[in-house]
């Protein structure tokens, strides 16, 4: 339950990044795949990755294709992160991009854009699919995001973008309308770039389900809402999720991912991020 940190919300204080936070810089609980007790699922131990390669496929297998944010999607360039690295929020609050540690088997990250049209600028979107070792270390994963929040108000995404303005809500099964994952986080906050000027809305919404972790963000710009963005993110979201419980539950023929029913989620007034 985000290691037992914080069931209100959390605000970053108004001043102050892409990828997925990272505890890295932590001692790993246990070096063995874990298949720990969750609510949302029955997991079968057999199906959890063990080895990096095993969870690399699963992760390939459950990210979201560009069609999912909608058919005016497309792929960004660079499509996909190196899947041996993820992104590590640095001492100088700048986002780089780093190799995984002992803890975490696999980490994707794929990039996606809705093109400018009728007036409204690029929408920049991103999915990730983390595997991790254990339960816990995915907990850890959560806990830090909101670590960080605090320690860097202001975060450089890269050159020329930043994220300000951060607040985060976590919440754990059966809290705020989640019935679907161990954890969530979201996280909201503006977004402000050289290219597209801002400020602009920022989500990032990120699932627990067991030792996996799964997010989407929205980088908005002209013409786009905070609930434009998260009603591009709803859907790739529930998706994911679905697949993840395919993947690694034992009765993998009672989950759909029907986006005509929806799983209910955080609201655009709850907050977000990567």
């Amino acid at each position: 339950m985000v290691c037992g940190v914080l069931l209100a919300g959390c605000t970053s204080g108004g001043d102050g990044p892409s990828g997925s936070g990272s505890p890295g810089a932590r001692t790993p609980a246990t070096a063995t795949a874990d298949a720990s007790p969750t609510g949302v699922v029955d997991i079968d131990p057999a199906r959890v990755p063990k080895t990096a390669g095993r969870a690399a496929a699963l992760v390939r297998d459950v990210i979201a294709e560009p069609s999912a944010f909608g058919p005016d999607t497309v792929r960004r360039t660079p499509y996909e992160s190196d899947p041996r690295r993820w992104a590590v929020l640095d001492g100088d609050c700048v986002w780089q991009r780093r190799p995984l540690p002992k803890d975490v088997l696999a980490s994707l990250t794929r990039s996606f854009e809705i093109p400018a049209s009728g007036g409204r600028g690029p929408l920049r979107l991103s999915a990730v699919v983390t595997a991790h070792r254990t339960a816990e270390r995915a907990d850890w994963e959560n806990a830090g995001v909101l670590e960080e929040m605090m320690r860097c108000p202001s975060q450089l995404l890269r050159p020329g973008e930043v994220l300000t303005e951060l607040t985060d809500v976590p919440s754990s099964f059966g809290d705020l309308g989640n019935g679907y994952a161990d954890d969530v986080l979201t996280e909201t906050g503006t977004y402000t770039s050289d290219e597209l000027g801002g400020p602009h809305p920022y989500v990032w919404e990120q699932s627990r389900i067991g030792p996996f972790t799964i997010a989407v963000s929205g980088k908005g710009s002209k013409g786009w809402s905070r609930a434009d963005l998260f009603d591009r993110l709803r859907d790739p979201h529930t998706k994911m999720r679905a697949g993840l419980r395919r993947a690694i539950g034992r009765d993998a023929a009672t989950v759909t991912a029907s986006p005509s029913a929806p799983e209910p989620g955080p609201t655009a007034t709850k907050g977000g991020r990567r």
